[in-house]
């Protein structure tokens, strides 16, 4: 047998078989909520992008779903799955299904997509997308005028991801939360999406576009003027890509040093343990490292004050045309 036989599945794929298995089994039914990204990387200890890695493999495969006010749940459709879908494929484009010989536009794309979310947004070049498409340089550019562009529609295909439903949840607290939630999915999948979006210079591309016109249409049962309106559907998606920044930023951070949160932590403790022990933060001294590294939590706060305020703003009327 050689070396490369012997070699084991990577870590993201055992876990998406064990997780698959456990869901087609019946041990995890739809509705049940399925370990979050942060659970995935302390149980098996494994980095944030490799349990994202995770999570959005099993999506695709149609085995979970985000819910609103639940998370990430067991979708419906995968008990009436027959058998495991095959394992997700390896990031790099010609392993995720980009024939050599075909360029068009979608495989650009798809392609560059691949590198962002395997080596983040830096490792995206003309040069190395040519090379992963097995194409000339100057060939990218029928497609796409340069790498600006490319950032942009590379953003605008991973919106096209998310399904907008119609007409969506009954009322606007639950439309919100849904959108937010979406987009929320999108960023833990797509963790360059942050560093691509820009809230004073928005994407005029016709996907974002789409999230912003559906956020505009959860607001039609509310009387609030346009301007009360555009500013929030700019709101919510800049606190889902404020703390998505978060999470981009400590996988870099991972990545760069080799060193995961956890790791941080404990190089820390010893210094932590200095200054709390003064007796000068005893509040502080009660929090744990957990609920400060627990983005999934934070984003499911602040999301919940934000809706929160804004039921608060409608009930005052201070919103409302006089």
């Amino acid at each position: 047998m050689t070396s490369a036989a012997q070699r084991p599945d990577p870590p993201y794929r055992r876990i998406i078989a064990e997780l698959r298995t456990r869901i087609l089994a019946g041990d995890l039914r739809p509705g049940d909520r399925v370990p979050s990204i942060r659970q995935i990387a302390q149980r098996w200890g494994v980095a944030v992008a490799t349990a994202t890695k995770v999570v959005a493999a099993l999506r695709d495969e149609g085995l979970v779903e985000a819910k609103v006010g639940a998370g990430t749940v067991v979708s419906a459709r995968a008990s009436r799955q027959e058998r495991p879908a095959d394992p997700a494929p390896s990031p790099t484009a010609r392993q995720a299904g980009v024939p050599k010989g075909s360029l068009n536009r979608k495989h650009v794309l798809r392609t560059a997509i691949a590198i962002a979310d395997a080596e983040g947004l830096g490792a995206v070049s003309m040069r190395r997308l040519a090379a992963e498409l097995g194409a000339g340089p100057m060939s990218l550019y029928r497609h796409v005028t340069g790498k600006d562009e490319l950032v942009t529609q590379m953003a605008d295909e991973v919106f096209g991801e998310a399904e907008l439903p119609v007409p969506g949840p009954e009322g606007w607290r639950a439309k919100l939360e849904l959108i937010a939630r979406l987009q929320w999915e999108l960023s833990r999948r797509h963790l360059w999406l942050p560093r691509a979006v820009s809230f004073t210079r928005p994407l005029l591309v016709p996907n974002m576009m789409a999230h912003t016109e559906w956020t505009l249409r959860a607001l039609d049962e509310l009387e609030l003027p346009m301007e009360t309106r555009i500013r929030e559907a700019l709101t919510l998606p800049a606190l889902v890509h404020t703390v998505a920044l978060s999470m981009s930023e400590e996988t870099e951070a991972a990545q760069e040093t080799g060193v995961t949160l956890d790791g941080w932590w404990l190089l820390q403790r010893r210094r932590a343990d200095e200054l709390l022990s003064t007796g000068r933060f005893p509040l502080l001294a009660m929090l744990s490292a957990e609920t400060v590294s627990d983005l999934d939590g934070m984003f499911d706060h602040i999301l919940a004050r934000h809706l929160d305020g804004f039921a608060v703003m409608l009930s005052r009327g201070a919103a409302r045309p006089r």
